[in-house]
């Protein structure tokens, strides 16, 4: 009906428009006409002093109810005919609600011409007036905002479903009703609706595990714990900007495809325009070749054919049919053959890059997806001193770790004149300084996933920050897992071997108790381009472990020396072509520098008590997911 369809009015001018911003008690956002409800509901007075303000918001419906408005009771109109009030209204509840009583009184007709009358006007009755009360939220903090819309201005049924976006306009006022709320905002006009259908909008269904959203990445930030969760993950990348420029380094992007191995061992992503051309190429040959013999048709000719011979070979009547027919099933297998055989050949289920001619490729060499962008940035710390990068890295290894994806997020840094002590106090003052600022700056997030996700969090991250890092060297490290005896290990403990995430944390959260720093490791345990100590078995690496949090830092100082790095890439057996530019930073004007890299995902991790990667990411990339 055209009275139940939804009127989207304009923009209005509001009366805060009309006056300079700095005038006004609300905050209208710079580029555009709305106001941030945090500015409203983040208040120290929760709004209450916003009262009388008219503003206009837009958000999503968290949640919803209807309340029914009070009607008064018009008695004249009960009374028909000569029955009791009492007994009238009853049959005409009656008649109202279900229609076969009303073909029965249609049948019988004669003295209850008036009840039908009046049973007429009570079901062309307009529906009682209503009142929605919204909860709605556009994502700038935990809190929401109360709504009030009469059913007047829009049906309740279009705006109560959770999802439904509006725009509204309205003045603040006290709430109509009792809750928590200390301030509702009573909408005049809904400017924008854009309705959701309730059976296919996954989120209608309410606290749906964190599993169960990640198939939903593109709606799940509209969840309260998902938002939380990326206003920590913004709050850590202001601060890892705001530690670097506050400290004298410079912000460098560095390339995302690269033809170094940047590790000498990394599983890598191959970036190729190739692989498309020769599909595409394969599946029109084999289309030409079967466009018009298809396999299913000639194995059902198959049968056909071999019914014949068999039919031939019992009436024993014509020996040259029977001859033409076996000659024919004959050719028909050969035909099935080749269609299998090219069936299996099919692009896309082999391809040896040896038998790629790369220099044909888009950058006329093999590329990569780059797993580190360290080596590229010691280049511009032989030029500028002190920079750092931030951004994706990737890693095509088959793992099914909660703590590893395809994509991951780093922060990356190399200072020049440097060695593992500075880079060791460094990735020290970082950590403290992460987790300081989203104590400062995230209270209201951290109070919602401390209840919701783990009470630990702020206990954790006040830990950080005032904790004493110890330092210990590999082989200490081994040894004092050796000494364990109250706890049998999965992996064996011996020097050489790698330290699993067992170790790590058993180290961190029951011995140390605190933040570990291990130092001078094996060198086959670190890459190629790790500094050479002294001993020629260690090299100057170092990681730090994090109570609840396991290792968030990788770092090491660099070797400057020409030989010794030449030496390595020969002894791993590296191609030594793709590391000649990085040989030259050796050759002309080396220098000592060291750096580190941070798992920025794994960060976000610690910072919010969540216990799976896919979850700190906005939209993450691990083996067999990339859905949008």
């Amino acid at each position: 009906m055209a009275s139940e369809q939804t009127q989207v009015s304009s923009y209005p001018k509001l009366a805060s428009e009309q006056t300079q911003v700095a005038e006004s008690p609300v905050t209208v956002f710079k580029y555009s006409k709305r106001v941030i409800l945090k500015t409203v509901v983040g208040r120290s007075d929760g709004g209450f002093g916003l009262v009388g303000e008219t503003i206009l918001v837009g958000g999503w419906v968290k949640s919803s109810k209807e309340v029914k408005k009070e009607q008064p009771v018009q008695t004249s109109d009960v009374k028909v005919g000569m029955a009791e009030p009492h007994d009238v209204t009853c049959v005409e509840v009656l008649q109202s609600r279900i229609p076969f009583l009303r073909s029965i009184l249609k049948v019988f007709g004669g003295g209850h011409v008036q009840i039908r009358e009046k049973l007429d006007s009570l079901i062309n009755r307009p529906p009682t007036p209503s009142n929605a009360f919204l909860q709605i939220s556009d994502g700038s903090c935990v809190s929401s905002l109360q709504v009030l819309v009469e059913s007047s201005i829009v049906p309740p049924s279009q705006i109560m479903p959770t999802g439904t976006c509006i725009l509204v306009e309205g003045a603040l006022q006290q709430p109509s009703g009792v809750g928590k709320h200390v301030i509702e905002l009573k909408a005049d006009k809904i400017l924008h609706l854009g309705i959701v259908d309730p059976d296919k909008y996954p989120l209608s269904k309410k606290r749906l595990p964190l599993d169960m959203l990640r198939d939903f990445s593109h709606f799940r930030p509209r969840t309260t714990t998902v938002a939380s969760v990326l206003r920590i993950r913004n709050a850590l990348t202001q601060a890892t900007h705001a530690f670097f420029q506050n400290n004298g380094f410079l912000y460098v992007q560095v390339p995302i495809i690269t033809t170094t191995d940047s590790e000498g061992f990394s599983e890598k992503f191959q970036v190729t325009t190739l692989l498309s051309k020769e599909i595409k190429k394969s599946e029109q040959s084999v289309m030409n070749e079967t466009e018009v013999v298809n396999l299913e048709v000639v194995k059902a000719s198959i049968k056909e054919k071999s019914k014949l011979v068999e039919e031939l070979k019992r009436t024993d009547s014509n020996k040259e049919a029977l001859a033409a027919a076996i000659q024919d099933l004959r050719k028909t297998n050969e035909l099935a053959s080749q269609l299998e055989a090219r069936e299996k050949s099919k692009p896309g289920t082999s391809l040896k890059t040896e038998k790629v001619d790369f220099s044909k490729d888009f950058f006329s060499r093999q590329t990569y997806l780059t797993a580190s962008g360290r080596l590229h940035l010691e280049s511009y710390a032989c030029a500028l001193g002190n920079v750092y990068s931030f951004g994706p890295r990737f890693r095509a290894e088959m793992s099914e770790s909660k703590k590893s994806l395809a994509e991951m997020w780093m922060i990356e840094l190399e200072m020049a004149f440097s060695e593992l002590e500075d880079a060791m106090n460094c990735a020290n003052d970082l950590l403290k300084f992460l987790c300081k600022w989203t104590l400062e700056n995230c209270s209201e997030d951290l109070t919602f996933v401390t209840k919701r996700i783990d009470k630990t969090i702020v206990d954790r991250l006040q830990s950080m920050t005032s904790s004493s890092f110890k330092k210990i060297s590999y082989a200490e490290a081994v040894e004092v897992l050796k000494q364990v005896t109250n706890k049998k290990f999965e992996a064996k403990i011996e020097f050489g071997a790698s330290l699993t995430e067992e170790h790590e944390s058993y180290l961190a959260e029951e011995i140390y108790q605190s933040p570990v720093i291990i130092y001078n490791y094996p060198k086959e345990l670190k890459p190629f381009y790790v500094r050479l100590n002294d001993d020629g078995k260690t090299v100057a690496a170092f990681d730090v472990i994090a109570p609840k949090g396991g290792t968030l830092i990788r770092g090491s100082q660099n070797e400057e020396r020409f030989e010794k790095l030449s030496s390595r890439i020969k002894e791993l057996g590296l191609p030594r072509e793709q590391y000649e530019w990085y040989l030259d930073l050796r050759r002309q004007g080396t220098v000592q520098h060291s750096g580190f890299s941070l798992v920025f995902d794994l960060m976000v991790l610690y910072a919010t008590g969540l216990i799976d990667i896919k979850d700190a990411v906005p939209f993450p990339r691990s083996r067999g997911k990339a859905n949008n």
